[in-house]
């Protein structure tokens, strides 16, 4: 049977807080992108970039914490940090070529989140979460392929936002998980 023990170090659950407060910074960023319009190309442009490397460095730090899969989470953090550089150094650029390739961006999104339910399942017990997360941002990968540059453009801006709220929303809920799993863990 596998444990927690087999991935994540025993005192990961003192570190709980730093995804409360990631979740509440991708809701905050949600709020502020869901008031955007698309004549905001700068400003989504930069707020993506930093969206794509506050994500890459989350899953950098997971890796750093993480005893199994830890290459893996590295190569997500990396792929991520460095989209996020280049969207903050060409935001009107990055803006117009993330409207561009939107499809392909979220299922890079979902394929992540899908492979990070799975490699969790044995030890978070809201791998579901991910799970259907996973499968929402695929089914929302297919359809933005289909759009317009025009239409993609104001698509990029809401479910940027969508995918920002539900990253939130899955950070705050795993650091819950991980106090939980720290006062099991000192409880044995």
């Amino acid at each position: 049977m596998t444990t927690a023990d087999d991935f994540v170090r025993p005192d990961i659950g003192r570190w709980w807080w730093m995804w409360l407060v990631a979740g509440f910074v991708w809701i905050m960023a949600a709020l502020v992108i869901l008031q955007l319009d698309e004549s905001s190309a700068r400003t989504v442009g930069v707020i993506i970039g930093i969206m794509l490397f506050v994500a890459g460095a989350q899953y950098m730090g997971v890796g750093a914490v993480a005893e199994g899969w830890r290459w893996l989470w590295y190569a997500f953090g990396i792929l991520l940090m460095a989209a996020g550089l280049t969207a903050m150094l060409n935001p009107v650029e990055a803006f117009a070529g993330l409207a561009d390739m939107l499809g392909f961006l979220f299922g890079l999104v979902a394929i992540i989140w899908l492979i990070e339910a799975l490699a969790t399942k044995d030890v978070n017990p809201f791998w579901w979460l991910s799970l259907l997360s996973g499968i929402l941002m695929l089914v929302v990968a297919f359809w933005a392929s289909g759009q317009f540059l025009i239409d993609k453009a104001y698509t990029l801006l809401v479910f940027a936002g969508i995918w920002a709220m539900m990253k939130g929303v899955l950070d705050i809920i795993q650091a819950f998980n991980l106090r939980n799993s720290g006062r099991i863990a000192a409880t044995f």
